[in-house]
């Protein structure tokens, strides 16, 4: 069996890899060079992980518990939607923060909140079982303006139905539920967003003229706000409640560090739900997480196009055993906002039921960034509709620039896919900036339409490889002359 692009003209070159280990997350080297990598300083990528891992630590609150149903609001056993229990919730909030922090607690029952709710400084929202937020949909609940990043790009716009600006030591615990009731009414806006959207996009490709802060929507506007946000904020987590009908993006954290998402249950909204979205972040866990939803179900970003090039990037990301479901969207992907650059991601030990993509990768030539060093193992899909990895520098809506992002050095081993109506494996760069250093173990797609589609890629390494059934040795994809036909080396 034989990796042959149509696209593109390749030579396919039998060759042996050393020992590459990449289920250990080793760097593999070819047999003749040892790759140069951007971080140098962990002799393997084990020790890199294990030194992530060391510097995620949870955040601890003080023996201190604040009942919401002290503040004058009470428990319901079915939604009543006249007894607002956000003035009682946020009066909670702050004076826990007042008094240097600790619980926020509310008890089981049904609680209408009509509007957002502000987290502060070492406060812990703690939702005991049975309790149940039902977020009101009128988008004036959720003025006054904040600053959001919204698809990637920095703007004014409705809060998001949780949300906290530059925090630390916060929290949303318990077992209890986060609804956004976006089946209501949020989900109307999807077909009205189109103008402000392109306003912002344009707005975001000239960012030295509008500052973020003058980049007014809301009110008379149709961008729909995060069902959680983080903006900022620092030592984060978020464990064991159920977030379900979020307006836009689940839980978003944007410009943060060290923050934990665990034991999570995030069902689907409609459209644009993405699961868990970190955005110019560093030092992220995010595990043991049951998610479906429409959209993607963890997309890791880092800003969209020249807004995002002067922001930090996203690093040092850990995903792991998790379950994933999506409708129309990828089980783990990254992108396709990502112009701040992407690197040292660890995915493992995750099983993906459905996807349209399995593990996709996506930008296009108006992002500029990088996306490097990620390693993905252990993971099982069911069923995919796309791809099972799909690999792009040339992703939908370009709109002409030539700021081609830099994809290259990705590691992945023990993958496994029972069906995928299209393509197995689609890496597709761009001429002049081929995607480069792709390397595969141990993979196994035992149904596929098209075993695979490679264009514009250099140096994809393949070892032990089943596409329908016919395994492969190892093999390498290099560009040929342009003046040579295509040729097989068998």
């Amino acid at each position: 069996m034989k990796f042959i692009s149509s696209k593109y003209s390749v030579i396919v070159v039998i060759m042996l890899l050393q020992a590459a280990q990449i289920h250990a997350f080793q760097q593999p080297k070819t047999s003749n060079q040892k790759l140069k990598t951007t971080n140098q300083q962990p002799k393997t990528n084990n020790q890199k992980l294990k030194t992530i891992l060391s510097r995620i630590k949870a955040p601890t609150f003080p023996k201190r518990d604040f009942l919401v149903t002290s503040y004058g609001v009470k428990a319901a056993s079915v939604l009543d939607s006249t007894a607002d229990a956000k003035p009682a919730l946020q009066a909670a909030i702050e004076d826990c923060a007042k008094q240097g922090g600790g619980r926020v607690v509310v008890p089981a029952g049904e609680y209408f909140v009509k509007g957002a709710l502000r987290l502060r400084s070492g406060v812990n929202l703690h939702l005991e079982r049975g309790a149940a937020l039902r977020f009101s949909v009128p988008p004036a609940d959720y003025l006054p303006l904040v600053l959001v990043r919204w698809e990637g790009t920095r703007c004014m716009n409705f809060s998001p139905l949780v949300y906290a600006l530059n925090a630390s030591n916060i929290a949303i615990s318990g077992e209890g539920t986060l609804d956004g009731q976006t089946e209501k009414f949020w989900h109307t806006w999807k077909k009205l967003q189109e103008p402000d959207k392109t306003t912002l996009r344009r707005l975001g490709n000239s960012p030295d003229s509008v500052p973020p802060a003058q980049r007014i929507f809301g009110e008379g506007h149709f961008l729909r706000p995060d069902l959680v946000q983080f903006h900022g904020c620092r030592n984060i987590l978020v464990e064991g409640v159920t977030l379900k009908g979020s307006p836009f993006w689940t839980v978003h954290p944007v410009f943060c560090t060290n923050a934990t998402f665990r034991n999570l249950t995030i069902e689907h909204g409609t459209t644009n739900d993405d699961g868990i979205d970190p955005e110019s972040c560093k030092d992220v866990l995010i595990e043991r997480c049951t998610i479906s939803t429409d959209d993607d179900c963890i997309a890791i970003k880092a800003g969209r196009d020249q807004d995002a090039w002067k922001s930090p990037g996203t690093e040092n990301v850990i995903v792991r055993n998790c379950t994933f479901r999506s409708g129309v969207g990828s089980g783990f992907c990254i992108g396709s906002e990502m112009s701040g650059g992407v690197r040292n991601v660890f995915v493992e030990n995750c099983t993906i039921s459905r996807a349209a993509h399995g593990i996709q990768f996506k930008c296009n030539r108006d992002r500029g960034g990088f996306i490097e060093q990620i390693f993905l193992r252990n993971i099982t899909m069911d069923t995919c509709k796309k791809g099972v990895f799909v690999f792009t520098t040339d992703y939908h809506s370009w709109r002409g620039n030539l700021f081609t992002t830099r994809m290259s050095d990705v590691y992945a081993s023990k993958i496994s896919c029972g069906f995928v109506e299209q393509t197995g494996i689609k890496i597709t760069g761009v001429e002049g900036e081929p995607i480069r250093r792709i390397f595969m173990e141990d993979i196994d797609i035992k149904q596929a339409g098209k075993p695979h589609d490679i264009t514009f890629a250099e140096d994809v390494f393949a070892k032990n490889i089943m596409l329908n059934d016919v395994k492969s040795d190892t093999e390498v994809f290099r560009p040929k002359p342009k003046n040579q036909q295509l040729k097989t080396k068998n």
